[in-house]
C-alpha cells in the first residue's frame, strides 16, 4: 500500500461499530515472507474498505525464538497481538489465541497448522464464524510425505468441517483441498506490484536475482549449480541471493557458494530492507528460482512487476503461472546444464526485445494487484454477512 494510504488508515481509524476481522497467522511483520506479505496487504486493503483488523500471531520469529517482540503493536492501522508459543516451528502450540477472539465478527485463519486445528476443535468455546486460506497446506517438502497424506485425509478433513469456506490461493491447492472439501474456493494471492515496480535494469544484463527465505525447499544448491555452469560459459554472470535465514543460515549459504568457487560471482544479502532490494534489482535483468515447491509463486509476480525476466523451476505453482503467462520461462533445475541453458536463452530473448518483454511482464503482473484480490475477499466476507461501509 502506498504511504499515503497507510497514513490515512492511521489518521482515520475505523469506528468501534465497524466489523472486526481477526487474522490468525503464525508469523507476521517484522518477519518477511510470502505469508506475512499476504496478511499485511489484505489487512491494509480491508481497513480501506471500512473494517477493523486485528492480527493474532506468535511473539517471536522462528529465526530468533528467544527475542520476544512487543505483545501489542499498531502497524499501518492494523492491531497486532502477539502471544507466547512452544513446540516446533512446524506446528507451534499457542493456546492463548482464544483470549483475543471475543469481539471478532469473523476469524480468518491462514495456513494449515496448530491454529487451524485448535480453532476448529475449539469452535464451541469461541463461537465465531471462520474461513481459512490454505497457503500451500503443509506440503512444502516431500519429507514425511506418507504421514502428511494420512494427516491431511483424517485430521485436516475433520478440522475443515468447522470452516464456512476453505479458500485456496493457487490452482494446485484447489486441486488438493477439493479432495477433502468439495466446495473449496479459489482466490489467488495478490502481489505487491508497487513495491519494486518497473525498477529492473533497462539494459539487458547477465545479472540474476533470487529472493526468498533460505529454506531447503528453495533449493539454492540447485541454483548455485546452474550458476557454476553459467560462470564457466561466461564469467560476466552474477547472482544476487536475497532473503532471510530459515532452515539455512548465512554460514550455510556462504559455504555452498564457496564450495563451488563462486565467491565474487554470487553476492549474499541477508534480510535487507525494501530500499536495498530495490537497488539490487536495478542492476539486474533476470529473476531465477529453483524452488521445488511453492504455495503460489508470489515472489515471481513481484519480480515480473519489477521487469525482471523470470526463469523458474517447473514445480506445480510455477507451471500454472507459466501456462497463463508465456513471458515466464520454465527450467529443470535438477539439471545444472539444462537450467543454465534456459537462463542464457531467456537473456538472449530479453536482449533482442527488451521493451516488448518488459511490457509483457508488467502487464501480466497488474492482474494480481491487491486492490483486485482484496475485492474478492471482501465479496466473500459479505457473502457471510460480514459487511462494512467503504471508507476510501
Amino acid at each position: 500500500m502506498a504511504i499515503i494510504e497507510a497514513d490515512r488508515a492511521r489518521e482515520n481509524p475505523q469506528p468501534e461499530t465497524a466489523p472486526l476481522i481477526v487474522h490468525v497467522v503464525r508469523q507476521f511483520l517484522p518477519n518477511r515472507g510470502g505469508l506475512e506479505d499476504v496478511v499485511a496487504n489484505l489487512g491494509r486493503q480491508t481497513l480501506r474498505r471500512g473494517y477493523r483488523v486485528r492480527v493474532v500471531t506468535l511473539d517471536s520469529l522462528f529465526t530468533a525464538p528467544d527475542k520476544k517482540l512487543p505483545p501489542r503493536e499498531d502497524i499501518d492501522g492494523i492491531e497486532v497481538v502477539r502471544i507466547p508459543w512452544s513446540g516446533s516451528s512446524r506446528y507451534p502450540l499457542a493456546p492463548q489465541v482464544f483470549r483475543h477472539l471475543a469481539d471478532a465478527d469473523l476469524l480468518h485463519v491462514h495456513a494449515i497448522d496448530f491454529f487451524f486445528d485448535a480453532l476448529a476443535w475449539g469452535r464451541l468455546l469461541h463461537g465465531k464464524p471462520m474461513i481459512v486460506t490454505t497457503h500451500g497446506g503443509f506440503f512444502h517438502t516431500r519429507k514425511y510425505a506418507a504421514i502428511k497424506k494420512i494427516w491431511f485425509r483424517t485430521l485436516t478433513r475433520a478440522s475443515a468441517m468447522a470452516y464456512r469456506r476453505v479458500v485456496c490461493c493457487s490452482a494446485s491447492d484447489l486441486k488438493q483441498f477439493s479432495e477433502i472439501v468439495a466446495d473449496s474456493l479459489l482466490i489467488e494471492n495478490g502481489a505487491d506490484i508497487g513495491k519494486f515496480a518497473d525498477t529492473a535494469s533497462r539494459r539487458a544484463r547477465r545479472r540474476i536475482v533470487t529472493i526468498g527465505r533460505f529454506s531447503v525447499n528453495k533449493r539454492l544448491d540447485h541454483l548455485l549449480d546452474a550458476m557454476a555452469v553459467l560462470k564457466a560459459r561466461d564469467p560476466e554472470w552474477h547472482l544476487d541471493i536475497v532473503g532471510a535465514e530459515s532452515d539455512l543460515n548465512r554460514r550455510d549459504v556462504e559455504s555452498e557458494i564457496e564450495s563451488r568457487d563462486l565467491t565474487g560471482r554470487v553476492t549474499l544479502h541477508v534480510s535487507p530492507d525494501n530500499d536495498s532490494i530495490r537497488r539490487i534489482i536495478t542492476e539486474a535483468s533476470l529473476f531465477a528460482s529453483a524452488s521445488e515447491y511453492e504455495g503460489f509463486g508470489l515472489v515471481a509476480l513481484e519480480a515480473m512487476s519489477a521487469g525482471l525476466q523470470p526463469v523458474l523451476n517447473a514445480n506445480d505453482a510455477f507451471a500454472t503461472l507459466a501456462a497463463r503467462h508465456p513471458a515466464i520461462k520454465l527450467a529443470d533445475f535438477t539439471s545444472p546444464e539444462t537450467a543454465a541453458t534456459a537462463i542464457e536463452s531467456a537473456y538472449e530473448s530479453l536482449s533482442r526485445e527488451p521493451d516488448i518483454v518488459r511490457a509483457r511482464l508488467l502487464d501480466a503482473a497488474r492482474g494480481y494487484s491487491w486492490d483486485i484480490v482484496a475485492g474478492r475477499y471482501i465479496d466473500l466476507y459479505r457473502s457471510l454477512n460480514i459487511g462494512a461501509a467503504e471508507s476510501l
